[in-house]
């Protein structure tokens, strides 16, 4: 087989991963700002302190960190069988995989923005106020494009990691770029494959960095 086979074979791998990878980060970021102010439920924008929602953040965080995402992944696609008794079909894979992907890396996003939010100096909420803006004028006006600067180089790394981490949807036979890697190598009994797909995690995550390292030169206000 020649490397044009292999490669136009590999493509729909491709678009299963750009699919997984794309889905995970508009589900995740979002989640993560909201699993944010459940962590730290004193520095929500709209008030409160709720310490029940405060606390099953706090688990939900450490569950999501704590285990293996290969396992959480089986979890939610084996989980409705197992536990419900609900049939399970190859079209619930990508969703199993999103929901797998999107609830882990929300996770690790609250812990970032939890991390930029507290880094703030007190002062810009009481300036804030004083001025007449409610909480959440303050905190989606005022902080949030702040934290989002400091907090992007984190970010970056994660998003890094998730592109090679959509690998793992190999775990529940859902055909991304691995998976079918895994397959023509098998058939041809040859590395080209593997090759072809390292180079192509290489080039996602070569234009992963360039495009968020331009997005923080646009961010870098008083340089």
């Amino acid at each position: 087989m020649t490397l044009q086979n292999i490669i136009t074979q590999l493509g729909e791998g491709m678009l299963k991963t750009g699919l997984l990878f794309f889905s995970t980060l508009i589900l995740a970021l979002p989640l993560g700002l909201i699993v944010s102010f459940g962590r730290m439920s004193k520095w929500a924008p709209f008030g409160g302190k709720f310490k029940p929602i405060r606390l099953l953040t706090q688990v939900y965080i450490s569950i999501m960190r704590g285990t293996p995402l290969m396992l959480q992944i089986m979890v939610v696609y084996f989980g409705p069988y197992y536990l419900f008794g609900i049939k399970i079909s190859t079209s619930y894979q990508i969703y199993a995989a999103i929901i797998a992907f999107a609830i882990n890396y929300a996770a690790y996003f609250a812990e970032i923005y939890r991390g930029g939010i507290e880094s703030m100096p007190i002062g810009q909420y009481e300036a804030a106020k004083i001025l007449g803006f409610t909480k959440s004028q303050t905190f989606f006006r005022i902080i949030l494009p702040q934290v989002m600067k400091r907090i992007l180089p984190s970010i970056t790394n994660e998003v890094i990691t998730l592109v090679k981490d959509t690998s793992l949807a190999f775990v529940i036979a859902y055909a991304e770029m691995f998976t079918m890697a895994k397959r023509i190598a098998a058939k041809e009994t040859s590395m080209i494959p593997f090759a072809a797909a390292g180079i192509f995690y290489y080039v996602f995550n070569l234009i992963v960095a360039l495009v968020m390292n331009r997005i923080e030169k646009k961010m870098s206000y008083y340089r």
